[in-house]
């Protein structure tokens, strides 16, 4: 039941921002951008670990240090489109430089044993 609730919960935070963007597509982008899937993921993990802050420390850094891989997938998306690049290319080329960052983000962020 906590999953249903959880699953239902996070599909309507995108259902919300898609049904945005169709009239205000900057706010949806603000919302989608928020930090409220951040809060959601917070709740959860404190929910079914409670008292664990280490877990919720190592989630906070991340989530920080990821917001460098997902700037450069809305800037290359945006570059992409203002040059008129089809939608293919842009999904292509925001996805791949967003993965080589996100991999570079956890070599980094990576614990040594």
């Amino acid at each position: 039941m906590r999953f249903a609730i959880k699953l239902l919960i996070s599909l309507a935070v995108i259902i919300i921002c898609t049904q945005f963007a169709r009239r205000w597509p900057t706010m949806a982008g603000l919302i989608a951008v928020m930090p409220l899937a951040g809060l959601i993921v917070l709740i959860w993990l404190y929910l079914d670990n409670p008292g664990d802050f280490a877990l919720m420390t190592s989630y906070c850094k991340g989530a920080l240090f990821g917001i460098i891989p997902t700037v450069l997938f809305y800037a290359t998306a945006l570059v992409c489109f203002h040059k008129r690049a089809g939608l293919r290319l842009v999904l292509c080329a925001s996805f791949s430089l967003w993965l080589l960052a996100a991999i570079v983000h956890q070599l980094l962020l990576r614990k040594p044993h």
